[in-house]
């Protein structure tokens, strides 16, 4: 029995190791190459030698981002596709701008949980448990004012105050992905079945097949 628990500790502190050594860096950077071929989990790494300060850099985070749209929010990215730099290090930030009653609309981050910091205004946030609890968390946010919302969770953000408001995010990840539910559900290439939508929704099916068909 002693020696079957030594075996099983073993075996655990073997598995903490070697999940530490899939994430411990081991250089200290590996800038993004955009030309690079190599298939990895990421982007290939520039060769240290050719590596620049503008590499780790970006401008323009200030920049009111354009909210004209139907929407009336615009999320700006700064990830590893715009700071080559972020490559392999496991963050990425975005800038969040609303118009008055604009709408971050329900989405996921397959890849990342997020933190977000209200810069301006006040916004209404919220996230959704997974099934079968379904359970709705939801927060009225302003100036200072952080929120979580957790990896893989359906969340929202909406600006309730009378003028333009700000919030900036951070990921734990260099790519957090994000997939819009109505959209991804709604405008997927090719469509999913019309049918199929409306009884996952309990939609009438001419109603669905007529959003569809605008892009």
């Amino acid at each position: 029995m002693a020696t079957d628990k030594m075996l099983l500790a073993c075996i655990l502190a073997l598995s903490v190791s070697v999940a530490l050594a899939s994430v411990v860096p081991v250089q200290d950077f590996c800038v993004a190459d955009p030309n690079g071929i190599a298939l990895v989990n990421g982007v290939a790494c520039k060769d240290p030698k050719l590596v620049k300060e503008d590499d780790f850099f970006f401008s323009g985070f200030d920049k009111r981002g354009n909210t004209s749209n139907p929407m009336g929010s615009k999320v700006t990215q700064f990830n590893v596709a715009q700071i080559p730099g972020l490559n392999t290090l496991g963050v990425a930030t975005v800038r969040l701008d609303f118009a008055p009653l604009g709408l971050n609309a329900p989405h996921t981050h397959p890849r990342a949980s997020e933190i977000m910091t209200v810069l301006r205004g006040t916004l209404e946030v919220g996230f959704v448990t997974s099934n079968p609890e379904l359970r709705h968390f939801k927060k009225v946010l302003n100036k200072g004012d952080m929120f979580v919302f957790p990896i893989g969770l359906i969340h929202y953000q909406k600006n309730v105050g009378k003028g333009h408001a700000v919030a900036i995010a951070a990921f734990n990840s260099q790519n957090p992905g994000a997939i819009p539910v109505a959209t991804t559900v709604l405008h997927a290439m090719p469509n999913i079945d019309s049918g199929i939508v409306a009884k996952a929704f309990q939609l009438d099916k001419g109603f669905v097949e007529s959003i569809q068909s605008k892009v």
